[in-house]
């Protein structure tokens, strides 16, 4: 991709989420992740109702009317969003591909965070960590992270959600809102998404193509292994195969949501021809 279809591609995406997050997602997202507490921001004039507890006896003595302390919200955060770039994203049969819809919900999240100006990382992975951006503050910051998930290209196709989470932990040492976007095709990373769900707090946002979830009866017909790159000749005709794929799969979904669940943390479906504006949304409704 040259650069000038890039920056275009950037431009395109920036507009979009921009304005989700503008009208839809700030607020939201600034009632759902709160700051880590309150910090002195003033003093002012007691008034009819204020808690005694307030009051600034100091203040007070010296003006010789009640004063009360003026707290806010500390609000700086940081969001590590978290995204699997192995070959299974490249699926898709409906609108959009699954990685395009990755970018979109990505970059929604990230302006949603810069308009509380809180910092936003990123790590994309595979069965490595492909690429980590430290989390930093503003809309230039954000648009190289939209940069990075147009065009990056990862040196691996395989999936390593524990690998991946083990990163996240030794680079975080404070807490974070941390958004993990994947179809979740894997398993084997339960013990580490309890200590990083101990530590931080995490959403699982599961995008899927509803034509994973199963095998139509085509024939017999070549496919090819995204994440391995295998390629096997299946026959579909056979109920026995259909009903394996589909078992395969549903186990692979029932322990993305138990070992979030087990863990504490939050978790999202989203069908790449859903609307993922009303399953956010609803997500940071039912969290506010």
């Amino acid at each position: 991709m040259d650069t000038k279809e890039l920056l275009k591609k950037v431009r395109k995406i920036e507009i979009k989420t921009r304005r989700l997050s503008d009208h839809i997602f700030g607020g939201e997202y600034h009632s759902t992740f709160k700051g880590r507490g309150m910090t002195f921001s003033e003093v002012r004039q007691y008034q009819f109702g204020d808690d005694v507890r307030s009051i600034d006896w100091n203040v007070t003595a010296r003006y010789n009317e009640p004063f009360v302390k003026v707290f806010e919200e500390e609000r700086e955060l940081t969001m590590m969003l978290m995204v699997d770039i192995s070959g299974s994203e490249l699926f898709g049969t409906a609108q959009q591909f699954k990685n395009e819809i990755v970018t979109e919900i990505a970059a929604t999240l990230a302006f949603s965070a810069t308009q509380n100006n809180d910092k936003i990382g990123l790590i994309l992975f595979s069965d490595q960590i492909e690429l980590f951006i430290p989390p930093k503050k503003g809309r230039s910051h954000v648009l190289r992270i939209i940069r990075e998930l147009i065009e990056f290209e990862p040196e691996s196709k395989q999936t390593n959600i524990s690998e991946a989470l083990k990163f996240l932990t030794n680079v975080m040492k404070k807490k974070a809102i941390v958004f993990v976007l994947s179809d979740f095709i894997a398993d084997d990373y339960e013990r580490t998404m309890k200590i990083v769900s101990g530590k931080h707090d995490v959403t699982g946002i599961r995008i899927y193509d509803k034509h994973e979830e199963e095998i139509p009866n085509l024939g017999v017909v070549q496919m090819q292994d995204e994440e391995t790159g295998e390629l096997m000749l299946v026959n579909t005709t056979s109920k026995k195969v259909r009903q394996n794929y589909a078992r395969f799969y549903r186990d692979k979904v029932n322990y993305y949501k138990e070992t979030f669940s087990r863990s504490g943390a939050g978790t999202i479906d989203c069908r790449v021809d859903e609307s993922y504006v009303k399953k956010l949304l609803g997500y940071f409704k039912r969290r506010g």
